[in-house]
């Protein structure tokens, strides 16, 4: 008889433990939400940017890949773009709203993380640290990121995703300050 509950004792921690992995990921906001936040309910008319030729390969040395699509929307309101971007972390993608100004990030959000660990770079404690941040000539950010024990995959992509948005915010504010 009291063998039986002992025979349940690693299921349950099982389920105790996997459910604490379903916990950790989530939708913490939509893009969509999150567009409306950042331009206060006058979303302008998604852009795009092909990766192609340059940005193509400047992108793939960002990412130390090729970045999965051909081409990128973004949002321009004047001088301040927002990116929706998503990199892998560990083995999943983890989606991020970057706003770019003039003065570097303005903004970074993880918006929907979908791995089991190091969903502690979604608290402000860690993306407090980009605004402000630029790219440097190198094409490095020219700020430290202090890391988050634990989640070192997670910071190592958003690191990524902000040196990317930077680097895409150049190349199309760039091309509209050519355009007549």
């Amino acid at each position: 008889m009291l063998t039986a509950p002992m025979n349940r004792l690693p299921v349950l921690l099982a389920l105790v433990l996997h459910a604490g992995c379903l916990w950790a990921g989530g939708t913490y906001q939509t893009p969509e939400d999150f567009l409306h936040e950042v331009f206060a309910g006058n979303v302008p008319a998604p852009q795009v940017l092909w990766l192609k030729d340059d940005v193509r390969e400047t992108s793939t040395s960002i990412m130390g890949h090729r970045y999965p699509a051909i081409r990128v929307r973004y949002w321009l309101q004047g001088t301040r773009s927002a990116w929706i971007l998503e990199e892998i972390g560990k083995e999943r993608p983890i989606t991020t709203g970057l706003v770019i100004n003039e003065q570097g990030i303005e903004r970074l959000r993880v918006l929907v993380f979908r791995e089991s660990r190091g969903w502690e770079v979604k608290h402000p404690f860690f993306t407090d640290q980009f605004p402000g941040i630029q790219l440097t000539a190198g094409r490095e950010l020219d700020g430290p990121i202090d890391g988050v024990s634990g989640a070192t995959l997670s910071v190592r992509a958003l690191k990524k995703l902000a040196r990317l948005a930077l680097y895409f915010h150049r190349q199309v504010v760039t091309s509209n300050d050519a355009a007549p």
